[in-house]
């Protein structure tokens, strides 16, 4: 009888183990071993944390959003060197323009209009950014005759009938959301910029 002594120990331990990891709450998990990363603890996108060890080693004030290593490009900006008063009307017509439809052309065409006077300034500004973004494809008179859109093929030209009278609304929608085989540039150009090239298409519209 000795000899089983130690089973019956053991086989009572364990329906002692079991009873106690039942519970009468239906929603309780119970015990639990080696849960691994059952129940991971995740961080809330874009926020601060004000206590949290796992990031305290670097003493960055246990935070999970760092700030971004020099040199940095956003993805869109609004930095400028403009007025206040040129600002506030680029921020208002920046309004006004996200809340265009990017299938819907025709409202851009009625409602935006360059917020940036046209100035010697804002032109030479405007064909610098045409030459980085532009004219790759579109070429250096906007003839479509660029080294990519010789290529690519279908790219238009500004002075031609089709094209010499589009507006200010017209070029930024298709800046921003692209049209055709041209795609969008909105998160590479800046509204500022785009209204400068805008400037500067609007030149080219004009050549012979």
């Amino acid at each position: 009888m000795k000899k089983y002594l130690p089973f019956v120990w053991i086989a009572a331990s364990l329906v002692v183990v079991l009873l106690a990891s039942l519970k009468r709450d239906p929603q309780h998990q119970a015990w639990e071993f080696a849960p691994n990363m059952y129940y991971p603890v995740g961080y809330e996108p874009l926020s601060q944390i004000d206590a949290n060890p796992i990031n305290s080693a670097t003493g960055k004030g246990n935070l999970n959003m760092r700030v971004p290593v020099k040199g940095t490009i956003p993805q869109q900006s609004f930095t400028t060197t403009l007025g206040d008063t040129t600002v506030s009307a680029l921020e208002r017509m920046d309004l006004i323009a996200r809340n265009v439809p990017a299938d819907s052309i025709a409202m851009s065409e009625a409602v935006l209009s360059n917020p940036i006077a046209t100035t010697d300034k804002s032109l030479k500004q405007g064909e610098l950014l045409y030459g980085r973004y532009c004219l790759h494809c579109h070429g250096g008179t906007g003839k479509g005759d660029g080294l990519v859109g010789k290529k690519y093929g279908g790219v238009p030209v500004y002075s031609s009938d089709a094209l010499k009278n589009l507006n200010d609304g017209h070029i930024y929608h298709v800046i921003t959301y692209g049209k055709g085989r041209m795609w969008p540039h909105g998160s590479q150009v800046s509204p500022e910029d785009r209204w400068k090239i805008v400037q500067y298409v609007h030149k080219l519209q004009q050549e012979p």
